[in-house]
């Protein structure tokens, strides 16, 4: 950075200034920001996403902040006035609410805000009486100085005009001459369109707003080849289940609610050390294996497994599912079975141990004999070409959502190639990472281009855990880390619902469904099951090495199926907006250390008009509020009073009774109270363990 000497002339000391890193009016800080902008922050259309930067300047004169958003094109479409954050830290806070899918930018401009500056001087001189004339003049010279913007309206010029009269009227009290700068129209004027000098800008910082499916939605996953699969007592085989008859139980997952409709891997499993029920390391003529071991003479990662049809039945799945209202999410499993075509030819994409053999997967203390990890180290050009091939090939027959298998044991570098790749041929393509892993991991592949994850969710059950964890998701790292809540996995079947009985299945669901704009279900989670193989925190008879048929419309018919309750709280998930965003979750104490208490508001019209003039602030009321209250603890009732954080269910006045109470409706039961700051409750995991509360709204 150049110096200059203190006698340097006015024309170079502004060259100088040019050459600054902070200019004239400081802008540091800014969020959401992924790695100085290398990468773009994310969001999904109609998301509001929180913007926040530190703006100031020398002395005591005022300064303001706007942030711009900026279409893919680089034209303005939202321009939203900022307000103070965080008292005492200089921090200004705004909420974007990007409106079309592209990547986007957004800019933070700070600027002088004169008229602010002279209004509080003016009003506190001019009722001390000290140099009242000098204030008013310097307000009508202010004044005149805007009336004088040629880009500005003639209605604009002509509301300053009227000021200018009204400051210079000495027929007038002071008092009175102040106050015409004060009316309802000038206000109104300099909300929209303030009077700005000296406007400094920070970089512009990338925002890549995506399809809504991106960042939210309710996921089913479900194995194929056990809708339909049959066991022939006299023969004592089994027949497989087909897409044809997997295609039958959509209807029933979309009623649930559910947009996503996940199938594990679908292509041909190999036979070489092929694992038996249970993970058992034979496997006997009618055990189909692991849908993981990917690879047989039938084909590799681009074939369908010949027990479930043809890649036109495939097809024929994907259309019954978007008839259905769902979207087909396909497993991404970059591994190989020894008799994938891959390991004849071409060997140098596996690792090849010193006495020879190829290294198989292993997790210690677990082992997978039937899986070959590939090697992205010896020949990555024509690896990661493979790769892509086979995605446009399942993107060509209707997939646009991939769950990556086990994406942290790849380097970073093929991620961020192929999902660009992909992305800039197929915008609509979606990610999932199920990288059960280090933070650092989890996080750089978020930033590096991967939509969803997985998460620490399933092993956060006390409701101290939970709290932790939902502040962490939700105010630290969603701009790069969008969690999907899933509640179990084929892999995964915790203690918490091992032992939790049916209370634990629905405290999990209102936890991940409510807290989260994204969450998932395994088939099973609706039938309560939980029994786990000895030794493993995973089912017995996992699906993942046998068929699982399941009796789903008899469960439901006796009573002794989650179902319905899934319905009602994606039904809910789908009537209010506020749980289609992730930023805008609150955290309430209690007195119980067994009860989690977060809000979620979100407000009707974004902040910023969307258009291309010059955008007013708009503020609507938040017409959307929720407060969950759940207990963790599945085995007992939990009594307890609420600390209720006021301020942030945004309340109106004519929101509340002569007694300053709230009126809340459960949604989960129809009941209504009215609620103070601090209202009792009691919930019995036995009988209902949560409210999902909506605040009525008045007016």
């Amino acid at each position: 950075m150049s110096t200059v000497k203190p006698d340097t002339q006015s024309a170079a000391a502004a060259d100088v200034r040019l050459q600054t890193v902070t200019g004239r009016i400081p802008v540091m800080d800014v969020q959401p920001v992924v790695l100085d902008g290398r990468f773009p922050a994310k969001a999904v259309v109609g998301e509001d996403i929180p913007v926040r930067a530190t703006v100031f300047r020398e002395g005591h004169d005022s300064v303001r902040a706007t942030v711009r958003l900026l279409d893919p094109a680089g034209a303005e479409v939202q321009r939203v006035q900022m307000r103070p954050g965080r008292p005492g830290l200089d921090e200004v806070v705004a909420t974007l609410r990007p409106a079309e899918p592209g990547l986007h930018q957004f800019v933070v401009e700070g600027w002088d805000d004169p008229v602010g500056s002279w209004k509080h001087a003016a009003t506190v001189k001019i009722a001390a009486g000290i140099d009242v004339e000098l204030m008013l003049a310097e307000g009508a010279a202010l004044f005149r100085r805007a009336a004088e913007d040629a880009e500005r309206s003639a209605e604009d010029r002509a509301v300053f005009e009227e000021v200018v009269r009204g400051l210079e009227d000495e027929s007038l009290i002071p008092a009175q001459r102040l106050a015409s700068a004060e009316s309802a129209e000038v206000s109104a004027v300099l909300h929209a369109r303030p009077v700005r000098e000296h406007l400094t800008s920070s970089e512009l910082y990338p925002l890549d707003v995506q399809r809504e499916l991106a960042g939210r939605g309710a996921w089913y996953e479900f194995f194929p080849r056990s809708e339909g699969a049959r066991f022939d007592e006299a023969t004592g085989t089994w027949s497989s289940g087909t897409f044809a008859t997997a295609a039958r139980r959509l209807p029933a997952v979309a009623r649930m609610g559910f947009q996503v409709a996940y199938l594990p891997p679908i292509h041909p499993i190999g036979t070489s050390h092929r694992k038996g029920p249970n993970n058992t390391l034979t496997a006997g003529p009618q055990d189909p294996g692991s849908p993981w071991a990917i690879g047989a003479p039938e084909g590799g990662h681009d074939a369908v497994h010949p027990d479930l049809g043809t890649v036109e039945d495939f097809e024929a799945f994907v259309a019954a599912a978007a008839d259905a209202g769902l979207e087909v999410a396909l497993d991404l499993a970059l591994q190989c079975s020894p008799d994938h075509p891959w390991v004849a030819a071409h060997p140098e994409w596996f690792t090849t141990r010193v006495d020879g053999t190829i290294a198989y997967a292993e997790n210690p203390p677990k082992k997978y004999q039937d899986i070959y990890p590939l090697n992205f180290d010896n020949d990555p050009d024509g690896l990661a070409q493979a790769v892509l091939d086979v995605v446009r090939g399942w993107v060509a027959r209707g997939v646009h959502i991939f769950r990556v298998d086990n994406p942290h044991t790849k380097p970073l570098w093929f991620w961020e190639w192929l999902i660009a790749k992909v992305r800039a041929e197929e915008p609509r393509a979606v990610f999932l990472a199920e990288a059960f892993t280090r933070p650092a991991m989890m996080h750089a592949l978020g930033k590096v281009g991967f939509q969803q994850s997985y998460g620490y969710f399933t092993w956060r059950n006390t409701a101290e855990e939970l709290a932790e964890y939902l502040q962490e998701i939700s105010h630290e790292t969603p701009a790069f880390y969008r969690p999907n809540l899933f509640v179990n996995t084929p892999d995964i079947l915790t203690e918490y619902l091992q032992h939790g009985g049916p209370g634990a299945f629905r405290i999990r669901a209102v936890v991940a469904a409510m807290a989260s704009p994204l969450w998932g279900v395994y088939a099973g989670f609706e039938l309560f099951e939980h029994v786990a193989r000895p030794g493993a925190e995973e089912y017995i008879d996992n699906e993942k090495y046998e068929y699982r048929p399941r009796d789903w419309e008899g469960a439901e018919a006796a009573g002794a199926s989650l179902a319905p309750y899934l319905t009602r709280l994606n039904e809910i998930r789908a009537a209010h907006p506020a749980l289609g965003d992730l930023q805008n979750l609150t955290l309430h104490a209690s007195t119980h250390p067994d009860l989690l208490v977060f809000s979620k508001t979100r407000s009707a019209r974004p902040e910023g008009a969307h258009r291309d003039a010059e955008a007013v602030t708009d503020v609507g009321p938040a017409e959307d509020t929720l407060i969950v209250v759940v207990t963790t603890n599945p085995h007992d009732v939990v009594e307890a009073t609420l600390d209720l954080d006021l301020e942030a269910l945004r309340l109106r006045p004519e929101d509340r009774d002569a007694s300053g109470a709230v009126e809340v409706e459960d949604l989960l039961t129809g009941q209504r109270w009215q609620w103070g700051r601090t209202p009792y409750v009691r919930l019995d995991p036995n009988v209902e363990p949560a409210h999902v509360l909506r605040v009525v709204r008045n007016g």
